[in-house]
């Protein structure tokens, strides 16, 4: 069994990139927001109370993929070189993608898994006095380059689609 690289003695740590060359790497992740019939409305028809929520989703994914070494423990601080939100209305939701670039000695699959789940949350938040049923599905890495382990591309049969159907059993 391999040593666990963010656990030594059964202690967490961080683990010490110090001496890994920078090299450039990329990330891109998606997330999507199921809406429910009220939430859909008030984003199609521009009645949302709190101004627009593709806009203010896509400038919180840019500043939480800025802001992941804050949220997430063990991770690295790294220069984010270059970040990229697409927000879109899509039949099944809203669909959020995020492209984050860096030279670094670790990669970015972490800021740009936080910058769709941030930006999803964003989403909510603006759209919340609509509906409280929404639902915050589907983050996943999409594809990542650079670094050791090399290039993963995601299979689209393991996508886990934000299609169901509203009309889910109750508990």
């Amino acid at each position: 069994m391999s040593e666990l690289t963010h656990f030594r003695d059964g202690q967490p740590h961080m683990v010490d990139v110090t001496d890994k060359a920078p090299s450039t790497r990329e990330a891109t992740a998606e997330a999507w927001v199921r809406l429910p019939p009220e939430a859909r409305a008030a984003l199609e028809t521009g009645t949302n109370p709190k101004g627009d929520p593709l806009v203010v989703a896509r400038l919180a994914g840019l500043a939480g993929s800025k802001r992941t070494a804050d949220l997430v423990l063990l991770c690295h601080p790294i220069p984010v070189t270059g970040a990229e939100v697409q927000v879109s209305l899509e039949p099944e939701g809203v669909r959020l993608w995020a492209r984050v670039r860096t030279a670094a000695p670790t990669g970015v699959e972490m800021e740009a898994l936080t910058a769709v789940t941030v930006a999803a949350l964003n989403v909510y938040d603006m759209l919340k006095a609509a509906s409280k049923a929404m639902e915050i599905t589907g983050v996943r890495l999409l594809s990542k380059s650079g670094g050791k382990s090399g290039p993963y591309r995601a299979q689209e049969e393991a996508r886990v689609s934000p299609a169901d159907a509203w009309e889910r059993p109750g508990p």
